[in-house]
Formats: C-alpha cells, sequence, structure tokens
C-alpha cells in the first residue's frame, strides 16, 4: 500500500485513524484479511533461500576443482580411467562435503531466528484478541505493556508513562519516553520521533497503544535489511591465497608437462606413450587431495566451534577470524551482560532504602519470577529479592494508596504506601540526586536531623564519585503525613527525609576481562564501540582492561568534526568510542580495513548490521541480536558470549595452522614426485608409472593430510601476532622448505631405485621409498615449529591412524600377490627392506634439521 510510505508523525492521531480506515475499536476482520492477502505477511525479507542444488554447484566455482576436472578428462581420453575416475570422486566428495557443511550452518542459523515478537495483542471488531504477528496489518490496534517487543511499526495513539528501549534500532541504551502528539516537522531522526514505536524494539515501562503503519520490508528494520541485501560481500583472505596457489599450480602443471612431453619426442620415445607420462606427471603435480583436504579441515573446525557457542555461516570465515587484528565490540550484551545492575549503596539506614526500592518501583515479577519493567527499576527490585531481602511474595503484595507517575521535567516519581509506623501514609520519591536533595530537609541516621548546606554538599559530591565510576545514580527520601490527595506532586515531593544513593551499572560478563587479556596476549586489539554515555562506557573499559594507559576515548560529535584521513591516524591510540551512531561503526571499521588490518566487528543490533557487513568478519549474537544483524553476519554467537570469540580465534589459529601444514606437507610430497619422474624421464629412466603416482597421491598422501589438518593447536598458538592480510599464504621460507624435502625425496627415491638396479625391484624400492618417506614426513610436520621429541603421543591420534593406515595398506599391496601384479613389483630381500627404512628416516630427520634451523634462526 503507498500509505506505508506516509510521514505518520507529522499527523494527529484522527487523521491517521481516517487514512486507515480504523479507530479505537481496530479494524473490521474482513479488512484486514484482505490487506494481508494485499501486502503480505509482517516478516522480514531474508533474500532467496539457496537450494541444495545451489549450494552444490557453487562448491565447483574454483579454479583448482576445474584443473582437476581437467585432468580427469585427459586421463579419461588416453585410456586411464582408474585414475580419471579415482579423480573425479575426489572431487565430487569435495563437492558434498562443502554442500552438506553450508546446509547445516543455514539450517542451524534459521533455528536462531527468533527476532520480533511471535504475537501480538490487537483489537479487531471491538475485541481484544492474540495475533500471529506476522498476520498484523496496516490500520491493526495493537496493545502495549512492558516486556512486550514492537510487532511492526507502529503510529501511538495512547501512552499511560510509556518508554521504549531503542537500543537495537538506535544505539540509545536509555528508553525513550513516548507521547501522542503530532511532530511538526517531516524530517525528524528517528530516535526523535517520540509518537512512534519501531518493529524490533521493546517497551520497558508503562503502557500504550498504536497503529500499525507499516508491516514487513517497509517497517525502517525493513529498510535497513533491503540495504544491505544489495551489499556485495568482499573475498576473504583464505580465498584470496588459496586462488594464489590454484594459479601458480596450474601454470607449473602446464609447463611441465610441455616439458617432459618436448624431452620424451626428442629422445624418441612414442608421442602417445610421452602424452601418458606428461599427464601422469600432470596429475602428480596437482596436489587432488589439497581442495578436499582443506574442505574438511574447515569443516571440522565448523562443527567444533557449533558445539562452542559459534556458527559459521560462511566456510571461510573461520579462517578469517583467526586472523584477526582488530575486534570492535558493541558493549551492552557483548561486553556486559545488558542487565541494569545495583552496585553500590550509600546511606545511614539500608532497610529503608530496600523498602523504597522496592515500593518506589513499577517493575513487576513474571510467572518464572523474572523482573520485567524498566532496566533500572527492575535492577532495583532484583536487588531486593536476590539479596532476600524481601520475599517474591511480599514484592506481589506491594499496594498503593497514590502515587505521582515520573516525567522529565520534574525528574522524580512517588509512591504512597500505608505507614507501617503509624497513622496516614508513607511516601517514597526516587529520582535525579541534584533534583531530589534540593526537595529534602531532613536525612536519616540514629536520629533524623537537619540536612544543612555542608551535609547535601558532601552528598553532592558522592554522587559526582559515582558518576564518575560510571553508575547510574538514583537518590531516595520519604515522609510520613496524613494525605489522601495525590495532584499536587509540588506537595506530595517537599519537606522530605533524604534516605540514600543507589549506583548502578550494566556490568562487566564476568569472562569478559580474560577474554580481553587472551586478546591482547594473542597481539589482538580489542575496541569497544558504544551508543552509551562516554563516562560509562570508560569505566567498563577500564575495568575489563580495554582502556590501557596511553590509549584515549572518543565520542560521536568528535568523530564527526574528523575526515576519514584524521581518523585513520588517530584509530591505533583509540580503544573506546562513545555515544556514536550507525554510520560512525562503518567508519571506524573502513579507518582500520585502510591501514590494512583484518577487522572483526561484533554487535547485535540493527544499527550494527552495516559495520557487520564492512567488517571481513562480521560476528553476530544470537540470542539478543536482531534477525538484520544475525544475517549480516560472517558468525553468530550462540550464547552471545564475547569470550566465546577468543575460543573462535583459538580454532581459527588452529585451522590456518593446520591448513598451512597441510598444504606445504601434500606440495612438497608432490614436488619430490615430480623431481623424481622429471629428473628420470631426463635420465631416461622408468622410475614409476602412472598408478604407482596416483597411488601414493590418494593413500600416502590424502589420509596423512587430513590428519595434519585435524591436529591440537600448538601450545603456543595465542601467544604470536596475528597475520598480516598482506602476508602471502606460502611465504618464500616456505617455499623454500617445500622445494628442500621435496627435492631430498625425490633424491631418497632415485637411490633406492639405483640400489635396487634400476629394474622392477629398483622402482619398487622407490615407489616403497617414495610413499613411505612421505609418511615420515607427516610425523616431522606434526609441529611446524616444535621437535618431534615434544610429541605427547596421546595427544595425536588420527595423526598415528594415518600414518599406521597408510603403511598398513603398503604392506598390503606388496605382500598381497594379486596387488603385487596389478601394480608391476615384486618381493623386497631383508637387506633391501632395511635400506628403505633407513632412506625414510632420513627423510624425518632431514625434516627435523630444518625445524631445528628455523628455531635457532627466530632466537
Amino acid at each position: 500500500m503507498s500509505m506505508q510510505k506516509k510521514l505518520w508523525h507529522t499527523l494527529p492521531v484522527e487523521s491517521v485513524y481516517e487514512e486507515l480506515q480504523s479507530g479505537t475499536s481496530g479494524l473490521e476482520s474482513p479488512l484486514a484479511t484482505s490487506r494481508l492477502a494485499q501486502d503480505g505477511p509482517n516478516q522480514l525479507v531474508s533474500g532467496e533461500k539457496k537450494t541444495l542444488l545451489s549450494i552444490f554447484l557453487a562448491q565447483f566455482a574454483d579454479l583448482m576443482i576445474w584443473v582437476l576436472i581437467g585432468a580427469a578428462i585427459i586421463s579419461g581420453l588416453v585410456g586411464e580411467w582408474i585414475d580419471a575416475s579415482i579423480i573425479l570422486v575426489v572431487v565430487i566428495l569435495n563437492a558434498i562435503l562443502g554442500t552438506v557443511q553450508e546446509s547445516k550452518a543455514e539450517a542451524a542459523l534459521d533455528a536462531l531466528k527468533e527476532m520480533a515478537a511471535p504475537t501480538a495483542r490487537v483489537v479487531r471488531d471491538g475485541v481484544l484478541q492474540e495475533v500471529a504477528a506476522s498476520d498484523l496489518v496496516m490500520g491493526d490496534q495493537v496493545l502495549l505493556e512492558a516486556g512486550d517487543s514492537i510487532p511492526a511499526d507502529l503510529r501511538l495513539v495512547e501512552s499511560n508513562a510509556l518508554k521504549i528501549e531503542e537500543s537495537a534500532l538506535t544505539g540509545e541504551s536509555v528508553p525513550v519516553e513516548k507521547r501522542t502528539e503530532s511532530l511538526g516537522e517531516e524530517n525528524v531522526p528517528i530516535g526523535d520521533q517520540t509518537n512512534m514505536a519501531f518493529m524490533g524494539t521493546a517497551v520497558t515501562y508503562g503502557r500504550g497503544s498504536g497503529v500499525v503503519v507499516a508491516t514487513g520490508m517497509n517497517t525502517q528494520m525493513g529498510a535497513i535489511a533491503t540495504q544491505l541485501s544489495s551489499a556485495k560481500n568482499e573475498i576473504t583472505p583464505l580465498q584470496q591465497k588459496l586462488n594464489q596457489i590454484s594459479r601458480i599450480l596450474s601454470l607449473g602443471v602446464l609447463v611441465i608437462a610441455a616439458i617432459v612431453f618436448a624431452i620424451g619426442l626428442a629422445s624418441g620415445n612414442q608421442p602417445l606413450a610421452m602424452f601418458l607420462t606428461a599427464v601422469s606427471l600432470a596429475v602428480a603435480a596437482i596436489p587432488e587431495g589439497l581442495v578436499a583436504v582443506v574442505t574438511i579441515v574447515l569443516a571440522l573446525g565448523m562443527s567444533r566451534m557449533a558445539g562452542r557457542g559459534a556458527i559459521i555461516r560462511r566456510l571461510p570465515a573461520v579462517e578469517t577470524l583467526g586472523s584477526t587484528q582488530v575486534i570492535c565490540s558493541d558493549k551492552t550484551g557483548t561486553l556486559t551482560q545488558n542487565k541494569m545492575t545495583v552496585q553500590e549503596l550509600w546511606s545511614e539506614k539500608h532497610e529503608l532504602l530496600t523498602d523504597a526500592m522496592a515500593h518506589c518501583n513499577d517493575s513487576r515479577l513474571g510467572e518464572g519470577l523474572e523482573t520485567i519493567g524498566d532496566p533500572t527499576e527492575t535492577a532495583l527490585l532484583d536487588f531486593v529479592l536476590q539479596n532476600e531481602i524481601w520475599t517474591p511474595e511480599q514484592v506481589r503484595q506491594r499496594r498503593r494508596v497514590g502515587e505521582v507517575p515520573f516525567d522529565s521535567q520534574r525528574k522524580l516519581s512517588s509512591v504512597a504506601i500505608e505507614n507501617p509506623e503509624g497513622q496516614g501514609v508513607r511516601i517514597f520519591v526516587k529520582g535525579a540526586p541534584d533534583v531530589l536533595i534540593s526537595r529534602c530537609v531532613r536525612e536519616v541516621s540514629d536520629l533524623e536531623s537537619e540536612l544543612d548546606a555542608s551535609r547535601a554538599s558532601q552528598i553532592v559530591q558522592t554522587n559526582e564519585t559515582m558518576a564518575k565510576q560510571g553508575l547510574r545514580v538514583l537518590a531516595f527520601a520519604y515522609k510520613d503525613e496524613v494525605r489522601t490527595d495525590f495532584s499536587s506532586a509540588e506537595e506530595v515531593e517537599s519537606d522530605l527525609t533524604f534516605i540514600g544513593l543507589v549506583g548502578m551499572i550494566d556490568p562487566a560478563r564476568p569472562e569478559a576481562k580474560e577474554a580481553i587479556a587472551q586478546c591482547r596476549k594473542a597481539g589482538i586489539l580489542p575496541v569497544m564501540i558504544t551508543g552509551d554515555h562516554k563516562i560509562t562506557a570508560m569505566a567498563i573499559a577500564e575495568e575489563i582492561g580495554i582502556l590501557t594507559p596511553g590509549m584515549q576515548a572518543l565520542t560521536g560529535k568528535e568523530l564527526e568534526t574528523m575526515t576519514d584521513e584524521e581518523l585513520e591516524r588517530v584509530v591505533p591510540q583509540t580503544a573506546v568510542y562513545a555515544r556514536v551512531a550507525p554510520e560512525h561503526k562503518s567508519r571506524i571499521v573502513s579507518a582500520w580495513q585502510r591501514r590494512g588490518k583484518t577487522v572483526a566487528m561484533t554487535g547485535d543490533g540493527v544499527n550494527d548490521a552495516p559495520a557487520l557487513k564492512i567488517a571481513d568478519i562480521g560476528v553476530g549474537m544470537g540470542i539478543t541480536g536482531t534477525d538484520v544483524s544475525k544475517q549480516a553476519s560472517d558468525m553468530v554467537l550462540t550464547d552471545d558470549n564475547f569470550a566465546t570469540i577468543v575460543s573462535a580465534v583459538r580454532e581459527g589459529r588452529r585451522i590456518f595452522d593446520n591448513i598451512h601444514k597441510t598444504v606445504r606437507f601434500l606440495l612438497s610430497s608432490n614436488a619430490g614426485e615430480v623431481i623424481a619422474i622429471l629428473t628420470a624421464t631426463i635420465w631416461g629412466w622408468h622410475l614409476l608409472s602412472p598408478v604407482h603416482i596416483l597411488w601414493i597421491n590418494l593413500v600416502t598422501d590424502t589420509l596423512p593430510a587430513i590428519a595434519l589438518g585435524m591436529e591440537p593447536a600448538e601450545p603456543d598458538v595465542m601467544e604470536r601476532k596475528p597475520r598480516d592480510k598482506k602476508t602471502p599464504f606460502l611465504q618464500g621460507r616456505d617455499w623454500i622448505s617445500i622445494a628442500t624435502i621435496g627435492a631430498v625425496e625425490a633424491a631418497l627415491a632415485l637411490v633406492a631405485y639405483v640400489l635396487g638396479g634400476k629394474g622392477v625391484t629398483g622402482t619398487t624400492m622407490a615407489f616403497l621409498t617414495l610413499s613411505l618417506s612421505q609418511l615420515f614426513a607427516a610425523v616431522g610436520f606434526q609441529s611446524e615449529r616444535h621437535s618431534i621429541l615434544r610429541i605427547k603421543f596421546k595427544e595425536h591420534p588420527v595423526l598415528w591412524l594415518a600414518f599406521l593406515g597408510s603403511a598398513l595398506l603398503q604392506l598390503v599391496v606388496m605382500f598381497v600377490p594379486q596387488l603385487r601384479t596389478v601394480f608391476d613389483l615384486v618381493p623386497l630381500t631383508q637387506g633391501q627392506w632395511l635400506t628403505v627404512g633407513a632412506l625414510c628416516l632420513g627423510m624425518l630427520a632431514f625434516v627435523e634439521l630444518q625445524k631445528l634451523v628455523v628455531r635457532l634462526r627466530s632466537k
């Protein structure tokens, strides 16, 4: 309906009813049914859902996959159907694994989608009824009370001390007082539209009602979701680095195959025979286990992280988090508990103060004894209940004989109860300390005494001290008198006796401090970005270790005066950003990215979504997070726990380490095969046949490679600096290591061939030496830094299983006559077996020597 685009906040209530053909009796049911059919359900559209087929086909959008398919086709064309079949099985297996894991991730995320209120109380046909929130239409009259989620965008028509917490939309954590009067200006910011209530926000205090003026994607939240759906996802560092390797290997395959083919022709060999040799060499040059192994490693890491509270929505995001250098985190609910808590009481009579906290309080108990209402007032009630000062039954039995509700001009609220100590009533008053102190003439002590200027000044100073600690401070007072008329706030709230002060704060999560310390130890800079006040943000940031000496805090106003270049210069020294708007968050993330850093952004509100999308990895909150923020995220924390991010970082680093050692192992193994076959071809030796090469690749390459991908994290994994995104996946020293290990493997195989007499026996010894030496090398690769002597055998069960399994398969080929015949092998003597064993141990010794050199150079 075009009516969804009107400026509803500018219209008086009567005009709103007229436009929507509604009223205090709500819509008539036939009209509601018609509008639902016309406008569709009141739901946010998350974009076109991926089918299993589309996810499966997406697995083939990788250059390495197509190189493998090409190799399979060529193998098939020359009649090597076994080679072709095995390569295609690996490719299809990889696609199936990727499909299963990504499908599971999407399904897990769908289970978390509990955004918006599932039901709403509406008036239709003059009757109050409960309907599914998705069935709301424009013109519906929705009733609201404390604890309700706003199910659609509403123009408020009734407000009784109604307050709505809009941090999910605006970032402002303090609930907004709502009114019903029309606003004159058209261009009023969302946070200042006091006669509107928006989908995804929550009622914290009072009650009211409103008319639905926008549903689904036409709501303010829907507008943000629409913007996000058109944003382009940037390729992750892991994808970039694997693509680099794919291009290098593909070029190498073509060059090597061409060289071998040319050498063979020049030597007078048959073209078809040389083409088959070139193809077999190409198969050796491509580590066909690489893509499958990397996918398996990522998928297993994904499963481990889901079990620890982190659901990965996109597979390569696991590695990205492991390389994170900066974590920009929202404060409320992520670093803090998202629950106001009493931290400090300042009073001469605590019992009287706690009575005031409980009575002068509009929050209530739910069925499960949870407190419902304004966060400040629930904090007061939680305190008296948790400290067993009051029982739940006493809370429910509270009775008032009069009250003066809070308003923003007086900054006070009052309630009257029957005087427990005599005639008349006892009036409790709470409010802003500076206002309430001016209404007090006495203070409580053993005997009530006059509140003189000196004592009042002391109370004001105490209030200021508490405020500087980031506490939100309320003052309480009382008086006993005979009164039945509570219409005059001025009379009710005068001649008071001061009781005391209460300081509250949304406290840090208990585990946040340790998580921040681990981040710093891991070389990651934690940054707090919040819509809260600067003093409060700084207090929390100092407590948990984000704001350290030498670091500063900036406000949104200060950011407004900065250019992007100026912001880029100050971000390394800024640990806290307070009172920020959504666009500020995106600017901060972008400033870090321009400095070449890999940035993670955590958040739970709609206002966080644009920055979550821009960040290298967006981390959403599964419990308190809005649907839009989850959809914008790469990873969703099911427990909303910042400490889970540290666990995810550790897992990401473990996965990167394992992928790195796996790739190095595979490339060095295949380099050994290439060098051996190329050298043998040049010298005119028939070292290995295509079936030997494929067997080595499939069994002694792939199984140990998968095992290396499942290795536990190394002890110092969280004591190293994060990798820079500009650092190549394989650096110069890695390529040198790959080449030297490959050369040694080739040399050992060639030596075995010569010692075996260069005939069938030589081929058998070369085959065993090349395959088994790779298994011994894999044992050395279990750590890229530490000696094998430090291995605790029980911590590496999968690696040992792969080693023994692959070795057993080799022995089966050797000792089963039929298989030995298929592979063109012959039995070996005891001496020849010892020779093979000695050569393989030499391979392990060389890998250990390399690591020793690395350790000595790093000292």
